[in-house]
């Protein structure tokens, strides 16, 4: 597909190298340019949401990696500025019993997008070749069946007409663990934590191995996974976007400008009394000192 204005230039696929390996923790990203390069992209997030709904076409992005490696604060830089009705973000439970008892894929199904619909897919269907895996929640018959039909089956999205994009954010596991250790005494992000937290530092192997086994299985040539480097949180978002919006062939769309009608003069309209409304305490007075501004 053609790059958009929204992808990296041609010197900075020069200074990224063949393979993009990573040799050591990279430099944290100066946080002015960071937050520079993200506004900019956020633009480039809403023509782009802007072109998928004049069009009808479909988008959807899997977000996959280790526990703590940062998809989901990925995820909500890529939505703040965009509109749910357009873009949704799909983070399913564990399966029901009655969804145990489906074809494996159908649960994903009707999360699928529609025509002018982008999903972000928080984990997917990959479940079934890491953590189902490792953990022993699907036998090896179902593990191996999965790695089978999940080829087949995205050629089907891909043939129908669905953008399908697959980014794996990869950490260290150094990194893994400062990240968990952070949010032990962090009362905003203790929610974070589980009893798989702790099994994803013991099965480091174990998820390495099923990684490892799901790319050689499912990196195809018509879906391919992308490695995000996430050892820094700031250069995995802002190198995630930028690739995903140089990998679509959008184009601006240009709306009809909204202008303000002058508001007409109230002519058979008094308000209520206030004291018929129950309003909320004001709790943001007692955070003032007198005088300020």
């Amino acid at each position: 597909m053609a790059q958009t204005k929204g992808g990296p230039g041609k010197a900075q696929k020069r200074r990224k190298g063949a393979k993009g390996h990573r040799s050591g923790r990279p430099r944290r990203l100066a946080l002015d340019v960071y937050e520079t390069e993200m506004l900019r992209l956020q633009a480039e997030l809403v023509a782009l949401q802007e072109w998928v709904r004049s069009t009808g076409a479909r988008v959807l992005v899997i977000f996959e990696g280790r526990d703590a490696a940062g998809k989901g604060s990925a995820i909500k830089r890529v939505t703040e500025f965009l509109n749910p009705r357009v873009v949704r973000i799909v983070a399913l439970p564990a399966p029901t019993e009655r969804e145990r008892g489906q074809w494996y894929f159908q649960r994903y199904v009707p999360h699928l997008p529609a025509a002018g619909e982008i999903v972000l897919m928080d984990r997917s269907w990959y479940n079934r070749a890491g953590v189902e895996h490792v953990m022993g929640f699907c036998t090896p018959t179902e593990h191996k069946r999965f790695m089978a039909q999940c080829p087949v089956f995205e050629r089907l999205l891909i043939q129908d007409g669905i953008l399908l994009f697959k980014y794996w954010f990869s950490i260290s596991h150094a990194e893994q663990e400062r990240r968990f250790k952070s949010r032990l005494d962090d009362p905003l992000r203790q929610w974070k934590l589980s009893p798989m937290d702790r099994e994803a530092i013991l099965r480091w192997e174990d998820y390495s191995r099923a990684k490892d086994d799901m790319f050689m299985q499912t990196d195809t040539a018509e879906s391919p996974w992308y490695v995000v480097e996430a050892e820094d949180k700031r250069r995995a978002r802002i190198n995630m976007i930028a690739h995903l919006l140089s990998s679509i062939d959008y184009t601006e769309v240009r709306a009809e400008p909204v202008t303000l009608p002058e508001r007409p003069k109230a002519v058979n309209y008094t308000r209520p009394p206030r004291d018929l409304y129950r309003y909320v305490p004001d709790h943001a007075a007692i955070l003032q000192q007198p005088g300020e501004e």
